[in-house]
C-alpha cells in the first residue's frame, strides 16, 4: 500500500460573537482568502465568555515525506498571512506541527472579533481517525431532531447520550475545541459537564441529550456516525452501553481517546474506562 504523504492544515479561530452562525459568518472572508472550508465550530464560552471556535481545513502543497514538511507547511501558511504572523514560533512533533497566535489585534485583522489563532499541520489526513472528508464543510452541524424530549410518550425518562474525549494539550481551552468538534457530529445540544486534568491529558465530559432507541442501538448509531477504525466491542450492562476508541501510541497533541455511552437517565454514573493508549 502506498504511503499517505498528504498534509492537511487545520486553522482554528477563537471569535467573539453572539452565536455560532455569527462566528462562522465572521470567518467567511478568511475561508475565501485561504481557499479553505469550515469543518467544525463550537461554543467555547466556558473557557472564554462570549467566544466561539471555528475550524477551517485546507490542503497543503507540502508533503509528509520528510518531517520538515510539517513545520514548513505551517510557516508557509503564516507567511501567506503576513510578516507579523511569520514571526511566531512553530513546534513540531510528527505527525503534527503547530503554532498559536495569541494577539487579538493581529487575529482581528483577519477575522472581525478574532481573539486567537491555532494553526496545525497534520500528516495522513484529518485529526480524527485519519478521515479526510468531515462532511458538508460550510454548513453548521445539523439540528437535533425535533420532538426528542427528556420524557417519552409514557412520561418515562429517555436514555441519554454521553461523550468523553481525552485530549493531549496544555490548556483546557485546547481540549474543548476538539471535544466539541467530535460532539457536533452527534448532537447540536452538547453541554460540557466536567473537566479533568491529568497532564498531558485533559478529559472533557459531555452530555449530548436524550436519545431514541435502546442503549446498544444508541451507541452503535453514534459509532457509525463518527466512523473510524479501532473501536472496542460494545459493553452492555443493565443501565449502560459503552464503546471506546483510543490512539496507539498516544499522539503528541490532539484527540487521544473517545468514549461514547448511552445511559438510563436515572442510573448512577459508574467511573469511565476510557483509555489513552492502545485499541480496545
Amino acid at each position: 500500500m502506498a504511503e499517505n504523504t498528504e498534509l492537511e492544515l487545520l486553522i482554528t479561530v477563537v471569535v467573539a460573537a453572539d452565536d455560532e452562525t455569527a462566528a462562522r459568518a465572521a470567518c467567511r472572508g478568511l475561508v475565501r482568502r485561504i481557499d479553505g472550508r469550515i469543518v467544525a465550530s463550537g461554543d467555547c464560552s466556558d473557557e472564554e465568555p462570549g467566544c466561539w471556535s471555528v475550524t477551517i481545513s485546507r490542503a497543503s502543497a507540502e508533503t509528509a515525506q520528510h518531517v520538515a514538511g510539517l513545520s514548513r507547511a505551517v510557516r508557509n501558511f503564516l507567511r501567506e498571512l503576513g510578516p507579523d504572523y511569520a514571526r511566531h514560533r512553530v513546534s513540531c512533533e510528527p505527525p503534527t506541527a503547530w503554532t498559536v497566535v495569541e494577539h487579538p489585534e493581529l487575529v482581528g485583522d483577519l477575522v472581525a472579533g478574532g481573539e486567537r489563532l491555532l494553526v496545525e499541520a497534520w500528516s495522513g489526513g484529518s485529526i480524527l481517525f485519519g478521515r479526510s472528508d468531515p462532511g458538508d464543510p460550510d454548513e453548521p452541524p445539523a439540528e437535533a431532531p425535533e420532538g426528542i424530549g427528556d420524557l417519552d410518550e409514557r412520561g418515562n425518562p429517555r436514555p441519554r447520550l454521553r461523550l468523553l474525549v481525552d485530549v493531549v494539550t496544555e490548556r483546557r481551552a485546547g481540549a474543548e475545541w476538539p471535544a466539541r468538534a467530535v460532539a457536533s457530529r452527534l448532537s447540536h445540544t452538547a453541554a460540557i459537564t466536567e473537566y479533568a486534568v491529568d497532564p498531558p491529558l485533559v478529559r472533557v465530559a459531555m452530555d449530548l441529550g436524550p436519545a431514541l432507541g435502546d442503549l446498544p442501538e444508541i451507541v452503535l448509531g453514534a459509532i457509525s456516525t463518527l466512523g473510524g477504525n479501532g473501536w472496542s466491542r460494545l459493553r452492555v450492562d443493565e443501565h449502560r452501553a459503552t464503546a471506546r476508541w483510543s490512539a496507539a501510541p498516544t499522539p503528541p497533541s490532539g484527540v487521544a481517546a473517545i468514549e461514547v455511552s448511552a445511559v438510563e437517565a436515572e442510573a448512577d454514573e459508574p467511573q469511565s474506562t476510557v483509555g489513552t493508549t492502545g485499541h480496545g
